[in-house]
């Protein structure tokens, strides 16, 4: 018996989209790369959802198809729902990926992981040969940290470790353990860690080296190097 399929169905964001307007026209540009029979890396977030959405308008009004490799089982659930197939990097390399972020700087480093999938965004970004980023202007800073705290993807155990770490090396301003909204407790990621946001007084790219040498931190959300192509409205 197989399962019933949900292909063609619309997928709501939860709650209201800002800049709706300026995020459809990024989702519009960003579609427009779309090639018959592409693996496609597809970042979490709002206009990454609605970028989806216009891949998926374009596939269908061109008779083709794609693959994704999906940041999170959010996005994951809204590729099911969109009658999209899924793959992932043991299988396939994207042939291009797309993603959001939470602030970007003028030498393209990033940080990301509001959403908390920053470990297999990264990993998805280090495996395409053409890195998109999808964000309006709000997202563009000066310098990073300026609005957005770095978040820590860290083995459940090492939680006080990593603080101690934190506090002796490194110049804090803030260390907060990310709890969950719609569950008790803190959030549990999708490899089953927890996530320390982490406000520095001062973000230089060397940081991510230093952050990612710490006993039980697995990954980081700030994204240095990668150099993507950036699609605003």
């Amino acid at each position: 018996m197989e399962w019933p399929t949900t292909g063609g169905r619309n997928v709501e964001w939860r709650g209201e989209i800002s800049d709706y307007e300026a995020k459809e026209r990024i989702a519009q540009k960003m579609a427009s790369r779309l090639r018959d029979g592409d693996v496609v890396g597809v970042g979490s977030g709002s206009t990454s959802l609605l970028t989806l959405h216009a891949l998926v308008d374009t596939a269908n009004k061109n008779g083709w198809t794609f693959t994704a490799l999906t940041t999170s089982l959010e996005i994951e659930m809204d590729c099911a729902t969109l009658g999209v197939p899924t793959s992932d990097l043991l299988h396939q390399r994207p042939d291009w990926s797309f993603d959001g972020a939470d602030e970007i700087d003028g030498a393209l480093n990033m940080i990301k992981g509001r959403g908390g999938a920053m470990l297999r965004e990264k990993l998805i970004m280090a495996s395409s040969p053409e890195r998109y980023i999808v964000v309006d202007e709000s997202k563009l800073v000066q310098k990073l940290g300026e609005k957005s705290p770095i978040p820590l993807e860290i083995i459940p155990e090492s939680l006080k470790l990593v603080q101690y770490q934190l506090a002796e090396s490194f110049d804090v301003a803030s260390s907060t353990l990310r709890m969950a909204e719609g569950k008790d407790g803190p959030v549990i990621t999708e490899n089953g860690n927890l996530i320390l946001d982490v406000k520095f007084k001062d973000v230089q790219p060397e940081l991510d080296a230093d952050l990612n040498s710490l006993t039980g931190v697995v990954g980081t959300g700030l994204f240095v190097g990668f150099r993507p192509t950036v699609i605003s409205g």
